[in-house]
């Protein structure tokens, strides 16, 4: 790929959540039907793990037993207690521990004490950084922060905590600020591909009939190569019939992203976190505020 920074892979844990209707899961590991020819494949934690050595990221994920947050029920503390059994085959599967970083992932549904049982557990292990898993999959926000808040006061505070699958800007920050330091998703993309941008305001749907005449750029304050380009108008034109609407809002997108990631390391460094935290957030209110009022008037 020659990416010249970090990289992450996964274990391939969270597809029994996506591809459920497709999955057998045992202790063994999980069995997929192939949605390409139909044939049973097996994944084990140790063929997980060999895979991600042959890939050689610079972090890599154990295999962990994946439910949705929705689900209730011992299902969820079956998963939580066979992802802990899973690490320590995942633990000695692993061919370069000198060379790669094995995460473990902490699961437990929104069950508090099942959350602190696997966090424990993980960290009498001594692994080199940690995840929180089973999340952002319909949970509501209050109980998606207080169970990040819970596993980030147990978890090592020298260690990375990295909570996956969460992408919104809002969470990023909430998470930052309950001591999350890694995150991974698909939204800046996904949400490009239907006509949004991400703007500090929020989001702005380009598909709407209000872009159509709209001149300005997509945000005022950014500095990419989108928005000194191109005007909303011309991009609501293109996602409505071209695919080069949702790759300039996918560029868009990710610049907004890294910006965010920028802005957001460097208020802590400098000691000034609180001050970005309250100022992201008044931005989102105030523009909230505003919509409503529009809502109200017409």
């Amino acid at each position: 790929m020659n990416w010249p920074r970090a990289m992450l892979t996964d274990s391939g844990g969270f597809q029994m959540v996506s591809l459920l209707h497709l999955a057998d899961i045992t202790e063994k590991g999980v069995t997929f039907q192939s949605p390409v020819d139909g044939k049973p494949m097996l994944l084990t934690p140790e063929e997980s793990i060999q895979i991600q050595n042959r890939i050689g990221a610079d972090i890599i994920m154990a295999l962990d037993d994946v439910v949705k947050t929705t689900i209730t029920g011992p299902r969820i503390e079956e998963a939580m207690y066979r992802t802990l059994r899973w690490i320590d085959r995942c633990i000695a599967a692993h061919k370069k521990p000198n060379e790669q970083n094995l995460f473990g992932i902490v699961q437990g549904g929104l069950d508090p004490v099942l959350r602190d049982i696997c966090v424990r557990g993980l960290v009498e292990r001594n692994l080199p950084g940690y995840a929180i898993g089973g999340l952002a999959g319909g949970e509501d926000k209050d109980s998606f922060w207080r169970v990040v808040a819970q596993c980030t006061a147990l978890l090592p505070e020298d260690k990375p905590r990295y909570v996956m699958g969460v992408g919104y800007p809002l969470d990023i920050v909430v998470c930052s600020a309950l001591g999350a330091d890694l995150y991974d998703c698909v939204y800046p993309t996904r949400t490009a591909r239907f006509g949004t941008a991400l703007v500090p305001e929020g989001v702005l749907k380009l598909k709407h009939k209000a872009m159509a005449e709209d001149t300005r750029p997509i945000d005022p304050t950014c500095s990419c190569m989108v928005c000194k380009n191109y005007t909303r108008a011309y991009i609501h034109c293109l996602v409505t019939k071209d695919a080069m609407g949702s790759q300039l809002l996918s560029y868009h997108n990710l610049h907004y992203m890294l910006q965010l990631s920028r802005d957001l390391h460097s208020s802590i460094i400098e000691e000034r976190f609180p001050d970005f935290v309250r100022g992201f957030l008044q931005k989102m209110v105030n523009a909230e505020c505003e919509r409503s009022r529009k809502e109200r008037d017409s």
